[in-house]
């Protein structure tokens, strides 16, 4: 629509100008005074619409025409497209590296995957962990070793063999002191192997019985301290024990786990036994697990070297010490046959 300005004295002439020029059809839009600047052309504006000539109308497609025509535009667009793509290859997701050989094996064998991750970049997986297989703390005059850890896992045949191999074998002075009064017969047990043995043994009750007993055997070359062994609502039972061992400048703690124990409880227990501050980690049972990647995994872990390992109950044989090379076989899937144990320990024994 064309909107066009009428001016004249009367509101009433100017329509009759606009309709004699735009004819019946032209609409009336607005009426209104003349302002300042027009006033000279007549004392009111009177403005009318005209619709364009059919020619110049635009046209109107019909209901729905015009969706057809987009989706034709949009598959001109499409077919274009499509021509600049073609033979051009399709894009493929990019190949997720497989995981390697190493990576995979350590996994298997219950290693950490964090840290087998590492081993994997480059890290030496001989550098990831610590062995020490010494009895006593460095500088002390005597050894005075400890036996820690939960229930059932074996404490006091492994300090009996310790007392058998390291004490008997050197000809030195040796005593065992038993602070187990938890467990009944505990301390008849320890007796009667030390007895066979040939060693002294004192059964004691309190931390301060055991400081005591410590100064009277100041003599002794090799003393070998067994403890209760604590589950975990049993912690605080043991605090005071565990303050004496934690602090005592002579006391060498090794805490005793199975190594058939799963990586997450090993590690649990580990945290667990911090408030006796362990210096050394010691496994029993390898004859009962085919993987060994979780006490590896456990030394790199905490820091703590790993000092013996058991694989039976035979007395003293099924015990020796822990080397890099040992546990690297373990860890990577080697052998862990009794068979393979007994040619380890005796190869130890005979070092």
């Amino acid at each position: 629509m064309r909107l066009k300005s009428y001016f004249s004295g009367t509101v009433e002439a100017a329509m009759e100008l606009a309709r004699k020029e735009l004819g019946d059809d032209a609409l009336l839009v607005n009426a209104r005074p003349a302002t300042a600047e027009t006033r000279h052309l007549g004392a009111y504006e009177v403005v009318f619409g005209a619709l364009p000539p059919p020619a110049e109308q635009p046209a109107v497609p019909p209901p729905g025409e015009s969706v057809s025509q987009e989706l034709a535009e949009m598959k001109r667009e499409i077919e274009r497209l499509a021509k600049r793509l073609s033979g051009a290859p399709a894009p493929c997701p990019p190949p997720v590296p497989p995981k390697p050989e190493l990576y995979t094996r350590l996994v298997a064998n219950e290693f950490d995957p964090a840290l087998a991750q590492t081993i994997v970049q480059g890290r030496s997986l001989q550098d990831a962990f610590e062995v020490d297989a010494t009895l006593g703390r460095l500088g002390a005059p005597r050894r005075v070793i400890a036996v820690a850890g939960p229930p059932g896992v074996g404490k006091t045949t492994t300090l009996v063999k310790l007392a058998a191999r390291y004490g008997l074998t050197s000809r030195k002075p040796c005593h065992i002191i038993s602070t187990d009064v938890f467990r009944i017969a505990a301390a008849d047990q320890l007796r009667s192997l030390a007895s066979i043995l040939g060693i002294g043994c004192d059964v004691v009750e309190t931390p301060l019985a055991l400081a005591q007993a410590l100064e009277e055997h100041r003599l002794k070359d090799l003393i070998l301290i067994d403890t209760p062994g604590l589950a975990r609502g049993e912690m605080e039972d043991g605090a005071d024990l565990a303050k004496l061992l934690a602090t005592h400048p002579e006391i060498d703690t090794h805490l005793v786990l199975p190594a058939s124990m799963k990586r997450a409880d090993i590690a649990w227990v580990v945290d667990q036994y911090e408030i006796f501050k362990p210096k050394k980690l010691l496994f029993t049972r390898l004859d009962e697990t085919q993987t060994y990647g979780a006490i590896v995994s456990e030394s790199a872990r905490r820091g703590l070297p790993i000092s013996f390992l058991c694989h039976g109950q035979q007395i003293p044989d099924d015990i020796e010490p822990a080397t890099k090379q040992r546990l690297l076989e373990l860890a990577l899937g080697a052998a862990g046959t009794r068979a393979t144990f007994a040619a380890s320990a005796a190869a130890g024994a005979g070092a």
